[in-house]
């Protein structure tokens, strides 16, 4: 099947009721080449799509819609299908879509579920949402340790068609302990008469079933694992965190970050499918919080030194450049140590080694471009003009300067840790954050040098 087909095609295949071309469709290409080839079909006609493939290959196609088209399937013209797609999906993934449904919907179709399908969701969905719980999935390959490898293979086969992953085996006793695992690897090369115990693995990286999913991300990438075990308090296995959730989770995870440090809420929709109302509202309350913050901080501390502009005119022309130096260091700071905190490179527990780095970094910076805006400075023409001395004026604004950038390094290195410290998403500690709290204390800094060598 050519991957020249677009959505025109689909709709011809679809008016005309070309079984044969429509079958071909869902059934040879990809599911998510089919997912991006129906986007902008309406509920109704994607039905009609999935229609001819069997439900195992609907529930594949129906995992890789963006979150709102699933929405739009399962509660629209879809609703009496969905059991049967529940049924079919890979465990984690429907969970994730339920999550995302009204409560109410969920009650709805659960007792339409069959019994061990519908336990299996309601105990995932017990999970917090931020939890390895939440992320994992029962689709495991298990099998019990006093079998021989020959055997192994073969149990193997049996449960390879409806498990997330058969490349790690996990190991057993009979209340579901977590002895040790066996790679499919070692089971392929090893004797077939060997015991599964004697080439084992007993050595096992897991994760609690409790544990916050960004530390899971951590022990997956730490360890490059095509998957993990989930344990609960009693040492047993009760799922597997594979290596392509990890990846939406950091995928997810550095998407809020980025959105927080630019000042936007979280969505969960993508930009060009988000309403505007909706990407407006999360834009907008960020920006008018941090206008309102700066506009009554900047413009109490410019009342105070109102004097000081009326007596030097010239004072003002490098006020923007002054406080705009400082919120740029203090993002740059905040940048790198929420990058950072989110990789593990440090911890808050490093607060003082962090402070002593940027204080040297801020005052290097500082000093950098203190030279630059003395030398800016003593070239402006205003200074001619209103008798005030180049020279001096170069020492206001490169000091002042220095200053504020080391004052917005240090600020923006510290907030972070302390956000973190307070629970708080150091992606909060965003550059409009740190430039509101930096542009007014800036302004102090910067008028305190100007009274000082020029009223």
């Amino acid at each position: 099947m050519s991957n020249l087909l677009v959505l025109p095609d689909l709709r011809e295949m679809l008016v005309e009721n070309d079984d044969a071309g429509l079958t071909q469709v869902v059934t040879e290409l990809h599911p998510a080449t089919i997912a991006d080839f129906s986007e902008g079909l309406s509920v109704e006609e994607t039905w009609q799509l999935l229609d001819h493939a069997p439900v195992g290959r609907q529930a594949d196609i129906l995992s890789f819609f963006p979150p709102a088209k699933q929405i739009e399937m399962v509660t629209g013209a879809g609703r009496h299908l969905i059991s049967k797609l529940l049924e079919a999906m890979p465990h984690d993934d429907r969970v994730e879509l339920l999550r995302q449904l009204d409560p109410d919907v969920v009650e709805d179709v659960l007792p339409l579920v069959a019994k061990a399908d519908r336990e299996d969701i309601r105990r995932l969905l017990s999970y917090p949402e931020a939890s390895a719980g939440a992320m994992m999935t029962t689709d495991y390959a298990w099998l019990p340790r006093e079998i021989t490898v020959a055997q192994a293979i073969d149990e193997l086969r049996k449960q390879a068609y409806d498990k997330e992953t058969i490349y790690y085996v996990y190991v057993l006793d009979e209340n579901r302990r977590l002895l040790g695992f066996v790679s499919l690897r070692h089971l392929i090369l090893a004797k077939p008469m060997a015991k599964v115990a004697d080439i084992m693995q007993t050595e096992v990286i897991s994760v609690r079933v409790d544990a916050d999913r960004e530390e899971v991300v951590k022990t997956v990438q730490r360890y490059d694992f095509l998957a993990i075990p989930v344990l609960d308090e009693q040492h047993r296995l009760v799922g597997i965190i594979t290596h392509d959730d990890a990846i939406d989770v950091v995928v997810e995870e550095a998407t809020e970050d980025a959105l927080h440090q630019a000042g936007v809420s979280a969505m969960d929709e993508s930009y060009i499918d988000a309403p505007f109302r909706t990407i407006w509202r999360k834009r907008a309350v960020y920006l008018a919080g941090f206008f309102v913050a700066e506009a009554v901080l900047v413009t109490s501390a410019m009342n105070y030194f109102e004097g000081a502009i009326a007596t030097v005119v010239v004072l003002a022309t490098f006020i923007p450049l002054c406080i705009s130096t400082g919120g740029n260091s203090g993002a740059q700071a905040a940048t790198l140590i929420t990058r950072a905190l989110a990789v593990g490179d440090v911890t808050i527990q490093d607060w003082w080694r962090i402070l002593k780095h940027e204080l040297w970094m801020g005052l290097a910076l500082g000093g950098t471009v203190g030279v630059v805006g003395f030398l800016f400075a003593t070239m402006t023409r205003a200074t001619v003009l209103e008798g005030v001395n180049r020279w001096t004026l170069g020492l206001v604004i490169g000091q002042s300067v220095a200053c504020i950038c080391l004052w917005g390094t240090v600020l923006g290195s510290m907030l972070p840790l302390l956000f973190k410290r307070a629970g708080i998403d150091p992606g909060y500690a965003s550059s409009p954050f740190v430039a509101t709290l930096v542009d007014a204390t800036g302004i102090i800094i910067y008028f305190t040098f100007a009274q000082l060598y020029l009223l």
